[in-house]
């Protein structure tokens, strides 16, 4: 029989929770709770290689990048999903990258096309606080309170309790955003002894850090993330050289696309990149680059256990691994953080409308997957992308 570890009131990634902005419910759905027209024709994809696969995992990777290749046509077409833009990580370096479809009507999508990547925003957000941390010039466990308090908690004393960590590992007691409850931000319980998802955390701690610093939020992740990872093409703002270049969304009907581009940093949300540049932002994650061996280890830390007895036992079952089939799964600082049959995957995903993005990584293997889509029925297209290269039945069957 399936069996578990510690038992848990929540999900994560797969929650429950009524907050989730891009919720997996174990199983083999997702379910979206809460986000903040195009003709599929096929485009030749373009490609990019920056390291050649080792002999001992090239087999089951060019196995997997030929039936990529071979399918996603059809996966698009049926799907109804303009582009997907897929990058492959092994041996802790970016084995190459591969964009097919279009970015908006007629118009190909490329190595240069920029997503907007949803909550994969989260972890480069998350990732700006943990080296700031690391070079001591905020600590994860201060309170907030004496730099930032939002004026919509000044009468709930229970704001001196919110700390960095409890921001990026979803333990504020906020909502995912304000207009939830009522337009306010409000404290729903004690910060830290429960875990939902907050998009306004990840702001929360954005703010406070500016505050301390005294630099804009977006030019602390310039200086401490995008630069030293070489992401030129990544901005949390509207810039003049994204004219051309974005990815439109494509919604479930064929409605008038939505295409937010922030004129103000949203450290949740809303981020544009390129598929290139997010994949060298995994493989600097995967590496610990810029961080303490400490805090490095906190980031893949579970917090608590959200992992359901029911859904657990679903997802083995569809897997077909109820004879050994284990997992865990919680957020750690800024992903979150899984334990598939002692295998430890730390991955994140993202959902706005007509955008479905995902990003994973084995760190014990050095391998992980990053893969961007413009349109409401991304996950489907994700999910056979994972699978083709990550073969791993019981976390694709989680997704």
């Amino acid at each position: 029989m399936a069996q578990r570890r510690a038992p848990a009131t929540h999900a994560s990634k797969k929650w429950a929770l009524s907050e989730v902005m891009r919720v997996k419910v174990w199983g083999t759905a997702k379910t979206l709770v809460a986000a903040s027209t195009l003709c599929v024709s096929m485009i030749p994809a373009t490609a990019h290689r920056e390291a050649q696969p080792t002999a001992q995992t090239a087999p089951a990777t060019k196995d997997g990048r030929a039936e990529i290749d071979a399918h996603v046509a059809e996966w698009l077409k049926e799907s109804d999903v303009p582009s997907v833009a897929v990058a492959y990580i092994q041996d802790r370096k970016v084995a190459w990258t591969e964009v097919y479809g279009e970015q908006s009507p007629g118009v190909a999508a490329t190595e240069k096309t920029l997503y907007n990547v949803a909550s994969l925003t989260k972890p480069i957000t998350a990732e700006t606080i943990l080296r700031l941390a690391s070079a001591r010039k905020l600590s994860l466990d201060e309170s907030m309170w004496p730099f930032w308090l939002d004026p919509d908690l000044e009468d709930d004393p229970r704001s001196k309790l919110l700390t960095p960590r409890l921001c990026l590992s979803h333990q504020t007691g906020f909502a995912n955003w304000r207009r939830m409850t009522g337009g306010v931000l409000k404290i729903r319980w004690k910060p830290g002894t429960q875990t939902g998802y907050s998009g306004e955390g990840y702001n929360y701690v954005g703010r406070f850090t500016e505050k301390k610093l005294g630099k804009p939020f977006d030019l602390l992740a310039q200086e401490m993330a995008f630069s030293p990872i070489g992401m030129n093409e990544t901005s949390y703002t509207a810039k003049d050289w994204q004219a051309g270049r974005l990815a439109i969304p494509h919604g479930p009907k064929g409605e008038k696309p939505i295409d937010v581009v922030a004129q103000a940093w949203n450290g949740a949300d809303l981020l544009r990149t390129t598929i290139g540049d997010y994949a060298k932002f995994v493989v600097s994650v995967m590496r610990d680059e810029g961080l303490t061996e400490p805090i490095a280890a906190e980031r893949a830390t579970i917090t608590r256990d959200m992992v359901k007895p029911e859904d657990l036992e679903k997802v083995c079952r569809e897997a077909g691994e109820l004879d050994q089939c284990t997992v865990t799964a919680g957020m750690g600082l800024g992903w979150e953080v899984e334990v598939v049959n002692r295998v430890k995957i730390l991955d994140h995903d993202g959902s706005d409308w007509g955008v479905r993005t995902s990003a994973m990584f084995v760190p014990s293997q050095g391998i992980g997957v990053v893969v961007f889509t413009n349109g409401e029925n991304g996950t489907q297209v994700i999910r056979k992308v994972v699978k083709a290269l990550y073969p791993n039945k019981l976390y694709v069957a989680r997704m």
